[in-house]
């Protein structure tokens, strides 16, 4: 992929990992000094958990760093709404030619209306002075799906992403319409696994599968520690059966295109 250049959140990566071992530490001996384990270290240096001002604050007192890492992040990292995985993710949404996206939690963000991605992040406690910003960088990245050629996009959706209340019932009235839209353009496939199905394997967890212009294959799996870019060939094969699993529970799209239908007039009486 072509490179997207370094962002103020990967400079401060770069600046902790650099000066860390400028100071000849293990990430182990950082954490007994900031008070914390050797993968929270190593999660916040590898970009999978942002870091945040307390931790930077105890590095620096560690490093004896004079409140550089502070100041890094209250001038430069603060505003910046894009950590390291979103930026990759970013860029494989920009070049793949087809994505495979499962979600049992909510609206995929390529899909989602501005109403409901506000929603989202409230949810997420996302701070009022990052919303407009964060609401605005998700509605910027819909613009792949308008690109020539368009990627295809194929989604899986746990019916309860829509009967779960998000925003309220004009944001969910919006929000359905909005996929059944989708559903209706030719480089768009939904459907949807019913909640007949019961207990199945996709609600493990939610994950992105990528086909690249060079043949090759991207993931990328989120959980409430981590989200993250795998290209290990194995856990890509894992993420490949895990398609074909939820693949298999969901309905067809005639009756998919049923339930987008039921599920819309339940938010709008």
């Amino acid at each position: 992929m072509e490179a997207v250049g370094i962002s103020p959140s990967e400079y401060l990566l770069r600046e902790l990992r650099r000066r860390r071992a400028a100071a000849g530490l293990t990430q182990a001996q950082l954490g007994e000094l900031v008070f914390c384990s050797d993968s929270q270290v190593s999660a916040v240096e590898t970009g999978t958990k942002p870091p945040a001002l307390p931790y930077l604050t105890a590095v620096d007192k560690a490093l004896d760093t004079d409140g550089y890492f502070a100041t890094l992040w209250d001038e430069l990292v603060r505003g910046d709404v894009a950590p390291v995985w979103l930026r990759e993710l970013i860029q494989i949404e920009r070049e793949a030619r087809a994505l495979r996206w499962y979600e049992h939690s909510f609206v995929p963000g390529l899909l989602q209306t501005e109403a409901y991605a506000r929603a989202t992040f409230r949810a997420a406690r996302t701070p009022v002075a990052e919303l407009d910003q964060r609401v605005a960088a998700r509605m910027e990245r819909q613009a792949v799906l308008a690109r020539d050629p368009s990627p295809q996009l194929f989604v899986v959706l746990d019916e309860m992403v829509l009967r779960r209340a998000c925003g309220g019932p004009d944001v969910m009235a919006e929000q359905v319409e909005h996929l059944l839209t989708c559903a209706g353009q030719p480089h768009i496939q939904l459907h949807v696994v019913p909640l007949s199905a019961g207990i199945y394997s996709g609600l493990a967890g939610a994950f992105i599968l990528a086909d690249l212009p060079d043949g090759s294959r991207a993931g990328y799996v989120d959980n409430q520690l981590a989200a993250q870019i795998a290209g290990q060939p194995d856990s890509l094969a894992s993420l490949g059966l895990a398609w074909d699993a939820v693949r298999g529970e969901a309905l067809p799209l005639g009756q998919t295109l049923d339930l987008l239908k039921e599920a819309a007039k339940t938010w709008t009486t």
